[in-house]
């Protein structure tokens, strides 16, 4: 029996609400189980100096955990100044995930800034961030095409990620932290609303896993990011 109660092939109960905040681009919070994550976009003119003169845009992601998120005080990583491997880590996934689908160049010399704040965390903080920031998108490219600001919409697609894992011999859907931090085999998994892979970070905390448990588990991934690829079209569907 899980935690909650679930059965293996669940979802934690999912919630997004878009316009959180006042004053983003765009903006969700977004509730997977007890994990709550912040999501906003924000649009600046220029870009890195790799793309410059070029007339294409850029979309970049940043990520933190608030102090409180956790039950034990997580330390800001400005007052340590530097940002740790792992938060390099998941704003570089964010960022490829989202960049994935979307076509930049309909941007213009112009930069996305996708921010993910994790504000109570209990397992799969980034594959929240990921399924809340393509919202969060979602809504920034709406509002900026209804001021003119863009001519057509850069989303190609959607993308929603969800995390797996094999714990006491069962593969899970969506590990929450009791579940994560006892497993033998921990997979993140990014998919695309049409099916298609974008990313798999899987590893073995015991044992080496073999190519049926690889399957069992990308299986088990696509069978919940098709839910939540609804969710988010739902969500998106009543911005419209």
């Amino acid at each position: 029996m899980r935690p909650d109660g679930r059965q293996p092939h669940e979802l934690r109960p999912v919630k997004i609400e878009p316009g959180f905040l006042r004053y983003a681009l765009g903006s969700v919070l977004i509730e997977m189980g007890e994990t709550k994550v912040v999501c906003t976009v924000s649009l600046e003119d220029g870009v890195p100096q790799f793309l410059r003169n070029t007339g294409r845009g850029w979309l970049t992601a940043e990520y933190g955990m608030l102090p409180g998120c956790s039950q034990q005080r997580i330390q800001r990583e400005a007052s340590r100044g530097r940002v740790g491997g792992r938060t390099h880590e998941i704003q570089r996934l964010i960022g490829r995930s989202l960049r994935a689908v979307t076509d930049l160049a309909l941007l213009g010399e112009r930069t996305l800034w996708v921010d993910c704040d994790v504000i109570q965390a209990d397992g799969g903080t980034r594959t929240a961030a990921i399924t809340g920031a393509y919202v969060a998108l979602a809504h920034a490219c709406l509002k900026l095409q209804r001021e003119g600001m863009l001519l057509a919409n850069p989303l190609r697609d959607s993308v929603a990620a969800v995390s797996v894992g094999i714990v006491q011999g069962t593969p899970l859907l969506d590990l929450c932290y009791a579940e994560d931090s006892a497993a033998e085999v921990d997979m993140n998994v990014v998919m695309t609303g049409s099916g298609k892979f974008v990313e798999i970070q899987g590893t073995a905390e015991t044992n080496p896993f073999g190519r049926e448990d690889l399957e069992r588990l990308t299986d088990l991934a696509a069978l919940g990011i098709r839910q939540l690829t609804a969710i988010q079209a739902d969500t998106v569907a009543r911005l419209s």
